[in-house]
C-alpha cells in the first residue's frame, strides 16, 4: 500500500495544543456552564483494485460548543468543522472518483442544537439535532467512526417506567449523514422521514432483554428511489455470567424481521439473526459470532438493510457491505484481543485481530474474507490507534487494503 504517513507526521502539530475545556462551571442565577471539545487527525490510506491511484487522505476534525443548565433544564450548541489536510482522495463529493473512496468530505456544519429537561420522574426528553446510539449501533447510531458524526433532528423519550423496565422512543424527522453541507444526489447532507425507532429493555437475571420497531423513512426520491425505506421489528438478549473468579462468558442473540415501509415500491421481507459469544480471561478476550443479513429474491434492496446504522462497526472494517447485496449476507467471524493497563507511560494499551468469512444468504457465494487488526493505546485525554484491514475478494467486490493512523484528544 502507498501511504503519505508524512502528511500525517506534519499535521501532528496542528493539535498538539487542543482547545481548553473544563467541568461545568456556576454561573450567576443558578447556571451552570460545561465546555464541549474534542478534535481527532486522521490519516486513512486505500488501495484497492480497480482504481489507478491509492487513496491518501488527512483530515482534521475539531468539535467545539458549550452546554448551559438550569435546574432539570438544559441547552446544548455543538459545531463541527472537518478539514482535509491532503485531499488525494474520493471523498464522495469532490469529484476525485479517479481515487477510492474515504467519506470523509471537508464541511462545516452545526452538529448538535437540542433542549433537555430532566424534571419528569425517571425520564429525560431531548429535542432537537442530537447523538443517538442504540444498543451496539446495529440498527442506530452516530458513525463516530468517520469525521463527520450522523445526527438526528428528532424529539427523544428515554423513561424508566419500572426500575427494571425502560422505554427509548424516538421520533426522527431529519437524518443529518456525514456527507456534510455539499451533499448532494444520493448522498445528501440530510435525509427526510418520518422515522420513529422505539426499545422496550427489561432487565433480567440473565441479561438485557429488548424488543425494538425501527421504522425508518427515507422519504427522498435519491436514496435509491425510496427502496431503504423499511420496518423492522425483533428483539435482542444481551448478557455475562462469570465462569470462575479470573473467567467471564459474553453472549449476544438477536433476531428481527424487515419488510417495506412507505413509499418503498419494492415488495419484500427478509430476516435477521446474530449469535455472538466471548471470554474474558483475565486481560485475554475471545470471541465468535454468525450474523445474516437475509435475502427475499435476490433483487436490488430486498435484502436486509440498515440505513440508519453505524456500519463500519460490522462486517469488516474494509467496508464492502455497507449496503447488504441482493442475495443477502452471512458473517462467521472470530476475534482475539489482549490489553494492558499503566505500561511504558501509558494508561492502556490494547491490541485485537478479527477474521470474517463473508457469504451470501442465497445461491450459496463465498464473497471473500477478511483480516482486521487493531492497536491503540491512550494516555490522559489523548488517544492513538493504528488499525489494518485486508479484504479478498471472491465473488463480491474487488480486494482492497486499508491502513489508518490517528490521534485524538476528547474532553
Amino acid at each position: 500500500m502507498k501511504t503519505n504517513l508524512l502528511c500525517l507526521f506534519s499535521g501532528v502539530a496542528l493539535i498538539a495544543t487542543p482547545a481548553i475545556a473544563g467541568p461545568k462551571y456556576p454561573v450567576a442565577g443558578g447556571f451552570t456552564v460545561q465546555p464541549i471539545a474534542d478534535a481527532r487527525l486522521r490519516y486513512e490510506g486505500v488501495d484497492q483494485d480497480g482504481f489507478s491511484r491509492n487513496a491518501d487522505a488527512v483530515s482534521l476534525r475539531v468539535r467545539a460548543g458549550l452546554e448551559v443548565a438550569h435546574g432539570p433544564w438544559s441547552a446544548l450548541a455543538e459545531a463541527e468543522g472537518t478539514l482535509a489536510v491532503h485531499e488525494g482522495y474520493n471523498s464522495g463529493v469532490n469529484d476525485k472518483g479517479f481515487y477510492p473512496i474515504v467519506p470523509d468530505p471537508e464541511n462545516v456544519e452545526l452538529n448538535r442544537l437540542q433542549i433537555q429537561y430532566r424534571g419528569l420522574p425517571g425520564a429525560v426528553v431531548t429535542v432537537g439535532r442530537q447523538r443517538i446510539n442504540l444498543d451496539d449501533q446495529r440498527f442506530v447510531g452516530s458513525v463516530s467512526w468517520r469525521q463527520n458524526e450522523q445526527t438526528f433532528d428528532a424529539a427523544r423519550l428515554e423513561w424508566a417506567i419500572l426500575p427494571k423496565l425502560k422505554l427509548d422512543a424516538t421520533y426522527s424527522w431529519s437524518v443529518r449523514t456525514i456527507w456534510g453541507v455539499d451533499g448532494f444526489g444520493a448522498r445528501q447532507q440530510a435525509i427526510s422521514g418520518d422515522n420513529v425507532l422505539t426499545q422496550l429493555a427489561w432487565t433480567t437475571p440473565i441479561g438485557m432483554l429488548t424488543g425494538f420497531a425501527y421504522l425508518v423513512d427515507q422519504d427522498e426520491a435519491a436514496i435509491s428511489g425510496f427502496r431503504m425505506s423499511s420496518r423492522t421489528f425483533g428483539g435482542r438478549l444481551q448478557g455475562s455470567r462469570p465462569l470462575s473468579p479470573k473467567i467471564k462468558l459474553n453472549y449476544l442473540l438477536s433476531y428481527a424481521r424487515q419488510s417495506d415501509y412507505h413509499h418503498n415500491p419494492n415488495d419484500y421481507s427478509a430476516d435477521y439473526w446474530l449469535i455472538d459469544v466471548g471470554l474474558d480471561i483475565a486481560a485475554l478476550k475471545i470471541g465468535a459470532g454468525y450474523e445474516v443479513l437475509g435475502a427475499d429474491d435476490g433483487v436490488a434492496l430486498t435484502s436486509f438493510q440498515t440505513p440508519l446504522a453505524t456500519l463500519h462497526k460490522f462486517q469488516g472494517w474494509a467496508d464492502k457491505f455497507l449496503v447488504t447485496p441482493p442475495n443477502g449476507i452471512r458473517d462467521l467471524y472470530g476475534s482475539a484481543g489482549y490489553g494492558w493497563t499503566r505500561l511504558a507511560g501509558f494508561d492502556a494499551i490494547t491490541v485485537s485481530a478479527i477474521y470474517h468469512r463473508f457469504e451470501s444468504d442465497r445461491l450459496d457465494q463465498h464473497y471473500g474474507d477478511e483480516i482486521d487488526l487493531i492497536a491503540t493505546t491512550k494516555r490522559g485525554k489523548w488517544t492513538f490507534l493504528l488499525k489494518y484491514a485486508d479484504y479478498r475478494a471472491e465473488d463480491f467486490g474487488a480486494d482492497t487494503q486499508k491502513l489508518w493512523a490517528s490521534v485524538e484528544w476528547a474532553f
